[in-house]
């Protein structure tokens, strides 16, 4: 029988057993009281590490440094600075990306494959590495230093985005956390973003990087505010076994950890387009009815990443060209009063109504505010949630499964 997921107040990314963190001001941004642009995050036990990363063509030298080193089977932690993406800098962003490593790894005490590296920040500029040499030793590790961690990872963001949960397996409490940023250039894998996800229990590799490659490809990669991609795009997963439990493919337990993953994802995943810049609304496009999952998914980043969506405009030439545009193939009509899809543990928010070749979309009309005499504008596939208000919106899509 599967174990409850409990989430833990006020919990960071060190709340698993055997994970410490850290962060000092070194300079990197611009100087502000209580600002952090240098962080580590570490495994005071050795790790199994997973990860996802940017798909675009153009990509920082610091996100090769961490592929290799979770390549290596070596990862015990990483080490961030934000204020600079260490990108497009030719040669030298890969050797400051490699010494970044080194200086976190002497400072641990560790060898250096033990450590990843990220940056976020202005591409076009070389990391300044007098400034994190100099003040790379101040980092105090502490497992209660997750709350400062994910400050040191922020650049336009105006708050931290932080969660942890905890689950039973056989007696012994497993505890999985996480920490992200990102708040543009959030389009069409994972976003401009940076997230760290740490467990204290045991996990094989392959079942690791499986669980966050689906988990990832239903969260991360189904949000978008401005439609640009991004060159540093990491999702670091580390799993230490500090509280004596393992997790296995197949099990009860696994799925626990599948579903307490995507919970921790999905949470991330909606605070960045929430804090998204220039977002004033969250929209969540939900599709049902669909032959498959990637025509569902095909058929909510349409409309997520629509322009006349984000911005509210011309909605009565919207249903014509985009249902023409997704080209769903529904197999039967979705009922209204279907509460959530068998299998998942997402909640539809709206309903795309479909019958033959073409939609017929189904609209919901409501008012846009408690006792508000303007009536919220309808979209094709999604139920209004509230006037979308601004010059851009945050989008989140989040996809029921396949009927």
């Amino acid at each position: 029988m599967a174990s409850e997921i409990t989430v833990i107040p006020d919990g960071s990314v060190t709340s698993p057993q055997g994970f410490t963190a850290g962060a000092t001001y070194a300079g990197i941004r611009a100087y502000a009281p209580d600002k952090v642009d240098l962080g580590i995050l570490f495994s005071e036990k050795p790790t199994t590490a997973a990860g996802t990363y940017s798909t675009n063509k153009i990509l920082s030298p610091s996100v090769t440094v961490t592929k290799e080193s979770v390549a290596s089977g070596a990862t015990r932690g990483v080490i961030v600075n934000s204020g600079c993406a260490n990108c497009a800098v030719g040669d030298q962003g890969y050797k400051d990306a490699q010494e970044m490593a080194s200086l976190a790894s002497n400072v641990l005490g560790v060898e250096p494959p033990t450590m990843a590296a990220s940056s976020t920040g202005i591409i076009g500029v070389e990391l300044p590495m007098g400034l994190i040499r100099k003040n790379v030793a101040n980092i105090k590790q502490s497992p209660d230093g997750g709350h400062d961690f994910a400050r040191s990872i922020l650049t336009t963001d105006t708050v931290t985005k932080e969660i942890a949960v905890s689950f039973s397996v056989g007696g012994k409490t497993v505890t999985l956390a996480g920490c992200a940023k990102g708040s543009g250039m959030i389009h069409p894998n994972m976003a401009t973003m940076l997230a760290y996800l740490t467990i204290d229990a045991e996990l094989d590799a392959a079942f690791l990087q499986e669980t966050l490659g689906e988990v990832v490809d239903s969260t991360f990669n189904m949000i978008d505010i401005d439609g640009d991609s991004s060159t540093n795009d990491t999702v670091l997963l580390l799993a230490n076994g500090a509280s004596g439990a393992t997790l296995s493919k197949g099990t009860p337990d696994g799925e626990t950890f599948a579903a307490a993953l995507l919970e921790v994802c999905t949470y991330l995943a909606r605070e960045m387009v929430k804090d998204g810049e220039g977002a004033t609304k969250l929209i969540e496009v939900t599709v049902e009815g669909a032959e498959s999952v990637a025509d569902a998914r095909l058929a909510a980043r349409s409309v997520a990443s629509s322009i006349l969506v984000k911005t509210d405009i011309g909605w009565r030439r919207y249903p014509a060209f985009r249902a023409a545009s997704v080209k769903v193939r529904a197999r039967k009509k979705p009922s209204p009063t279907s509460a959530r899809p068998s299998g998942s543990g997402l909640r539809p928010l709206g309903l795309l109504t479909a019958s033959g070749e073409g939609l017929q979309p189904q609209f919901e009309y409501g008012r846009s505010q408690p006792g508000s005499d303007r009536w919220a504008r309808p979209t094709a596939v999604a139920r209004c949630v509230g006037h979308q208000g601004g010059r851009r919106s945050g989008l989140l899509c989040r996809i029921a499964r396949s009927i």
